[in-house]
């Protein structure tokens, strides 16, 4: 058994060992059902980290409603913009091994990417401070976000899009979340590593994580656990969602996971056995802009304090899904959450799902005028 799957294993002893409290769970199964009920939601996974171990995960309602298929903790979502905490991840293994420099011209491990007026980092892509544009629109019209075409080449073909536009700012002067960008790394972490982005990921992200279901979302292939995508109509019925294809995006916004395979995720960033201590305080560390300006971003990875102490996660949305989830440091704790439908407010449960575990009270509502 390899070094990596030693640890795994280990973990996956410790969290048999753990359950999570049986008022906790009544408290966040029943918070789910609510949520499913209001929301109209399909299917819904669910997982929860609590010191440093999985100690609960389940799933709720339908994977693919036609067939009836129940979902499950193993079912396969869209993991939509959490792909970008996963890519983060990569890059800063790669920093940390002193084959990437963060700070260099992204040409240097990026040349398929052409000179600018600026130069652009992958610091700066990390921390969407790197001038690169997102979608021209967030509408199914827009030939990047509604993409119908099957790129074999999941990097270099992605860049295809915009590498010729010009910066829409100066590098390091604005904040503007892009997940093209996001491309642009995962063509970094290809020139730093010599290896292929999904290969380099595979390798050294997934499977010490444990992350053995972790996919591509290759609409080709046959994925056992791959739920169907759905949103809402305008009359709010459930409808199948546009047809996306996400092959051009990888590393923004185009793995599939499930909610037990992103809890072995948070385990492994918790217990320090992708990267280490310091390299993981560096990629979870807000960035600023050249005048000081604090946005709440890292590097592939959100940050917060709303629940009275620090959280990092990422959230993810597009068709078909809606993606959450996060993590406590201070506490090891961690939540997931995934739906099969788009447009739903999962981060609100999430953080409801966190203040179960924490024993935190509800906030309280601002008194009516």
């Amino acid at each position: 058994m390899g070094a990596a799957l030693i640890l795994w294993a280990g973990a996956q002893a410790r969290a048999q060992n753990h359950a999570i409290a049986p008022e906790k769970r009544a408290k966040i199964e029943a918070a789910i059902t609510r949520f499913i009920a209001a929301n109209r939601i399909p299917g819904i996974s669910a997982a929860v980290v609590e010191d440093g171990a999985e100690v609960w995960s389940a799933g709720f309602g339908k994977a693919d409603l036609e067939n009836s298929v129940p979902a499950t903790a193993h079912t396969l979502y869209r993991l939509a913009s959490i792909s970008k905490s996963i890519t983060g991840t990569a890059a800063m293994l790669l920093w940390q091994q002193g084959k990437l420099d963060l700070d260099a011209p992204v040409q240097k491990y990026c040349p398929a990417f052409p000179q600018k007026d600026f130069p652009v980092t992958t610091r700066e892509l990390l921390g969407h401070m790197g001038g690169i544009r997102d979608y021209k629109s967030w509408t199914q019209s827009d030939v990047e976000y509604g993409n119908t075409r099957h790129f074999t080449d999941t990097v270099e073909g992605g860049l295809e899009f915009f590498k010729n536009d010009p910066l829409m700012y100066k590098p390091g002067t604005d904040f503007r979340y892009t997940s093209e960008g996001f491309t642009l790394v995962g063509c970094a972490i290809e020139g730093a590593s010599g290896e292929k982005y999904v290969d380099y990921v595979r390798e050294h992200v997934l499977l010490p994580a444990g992350m053995t279901h972790t996919v591509t979302d290759d609409r080709f292939a046959i994925i056992p656990s791959r739920a169907r995508f759905y949103s809402k109509g305008n009359s709010g019925a459930v409808i199948n969602a546009d047809f996306l294809d996400s092959s051009y995006k990888i590393p923004g916004g185009g793995w599939l996971s499930s909610a037990d395979d992103i809890a072995h995720f948070e385990e492994a960033l918790i217990g320090d056995r992708i990267v280490s201590r310091s390299t993981r305080d560096t990629m979870w560390t807000p960035q600023k802009t050249a005048d000081g300006k604090q946005n709440g971003y890292a590097l592939g990875w959100g940050t917060g304090d709303e629940l009275g102490t620090r959280d990092v996660g990422h959230a993810g949305g597009q068709q078909g899904t809606s993606t959450f989830f996060i993590i406590v440091p201070a506490r090891q704790a961690g939540i997931v959450v995934m739906t099969n439908i788009d447009g739903a407010d999962v981060p609100s449960l999430g953080i409801a799902m966190m203040r179960i575990v924490l024993s935190l009270p509800e906030p309280q509502k601002p008194a009516p005028k």
